[in-house]
């Protein structure tokens, strides 16, 4: 199946890729403010629905829109706006359990989907050389909550409760789920 991926991330093409679909990405640039005191599973089903709504889309296509966030206690860590921000969103995970929320909006003909899955992740404790070693790969400056599970950040995991891929920025295998109840 041909999908239209309304995202630039690397790592949702990839994934989509290996389950299978053939992938083509068109980036919304949909205004992605968030209202005031907006839940993490509210604020990525609102952010992935305003995504795939913002692209040109043909009737018969299938739109795949998604974004995550990493909230701890409640509160959305959003990606690190420079080192600093880094290191303070790595050293409040260590040692804790944090939740990955990815909401996903698919769209297919005049048929809409939104959801979305959370996953809990535990970190093991920490110490700022790690956290600094880790900083200089510049890994984490694009990805929300400060690291990639999929790479050098796999280091830091030490359980994981859900869909590993929903940490990844993409849970395809419930996507799978909901495309073949739509069709």
């Amino acid at each position: 199946m041909n999908v239209i991926l309304a995202s630039a991330s690397p790592r949702r093409k990839q994934i989509l890729e290996n389950a299978g679909f053939d992938v083509t990405v068109r980036v919304s640039d949909a205004d992605e403010t968030l209202p005031d005191g907006i839940s993490p599973e509210k604020a990525v089903e609102h952010l992935a629905k305003i995504k795939a709504n913002a692209i040109e889309r043909k009737t018969d296509e299938t739109v795949i829109a998604a974004d995550t966030v990493v909230a701890l206690d409640g509160k959305i860590l959003g990606k690190p706006r420079d080192e600093k921000d880094a290191f303070g969103i790595l050293s409040a995970l260590s040692g804790k359990k944090h939740r990955v929320y990815t909401g996903v909006c698919i769209i297919y003909n005049e048929k809409e989907i939104v959801f979305s899955d959370c996953t809990e992740v535990q970190f093991y404790k920490l110490d700022e050389n790690e956290i600094y070693d880790y900083i200089a790969t510049g890994e984490p400056m694009d990805k929300a909550g400060a690291y990639g599970i999929q790479g050098r950040g796999c280091m830091f995991v030490k359980e994981i409760k859900g869909d590993f891929y929903n940490v990844m920025g993409l849970p395809v295998g419930k996507i799978g789920q909901k495309i073949k109840k739509m069709l």
